[in-house]
């Protein structure tokens, strides 16, 4: 059984023992159990159902395992030729990570 469900304006595929990094989730605290009720889709063993636009009763149970986790550093390098520009940047999305206990439908 797995869902398709919406996390801070993205969606993902949701199965219970899955582990996900989302978006950072603000005031997330690890061991804090978070729950998600914008379920789009449900398949269970192939009997799919598909929200108008979310599933009625239908969550995604989710326990914090770390808070704050840093991706990979990003450079954005910019430069204009023959002019003497030369503009470096560095960025480091953070990240929450989960992992799924069920998917109740």
């Amino acid at each position: 059984m797995y869902a398709i469900v919406e996390i801070n304006g993205q969606q993902f595929r949701t199965e219970a023992g899955k582990k996900l990094f989302v978006h950072h989730i603000v005031g997330a605290e690890a061991g804090q159990t978070v729950e998600f009720e914008r379920v789009l889709l449900v398949d269970n063993d192939g009997a799919i159902t598909v929200g108008a636009p979310e599933i009625e009763g239908a969550k995604v149970v989710a326990e914090v395992v770390t808070p704050l986790v840093k991706g990979d550093k990003v450079l954005v390098f910019h430069k204009k030729r023959r002019k003497g520009y030369r503009k470096l940047n560095g960025h480091r999305q953070q990240f929450t990570e989960l992992s799924i206990k069920e998917v109740i439908a």
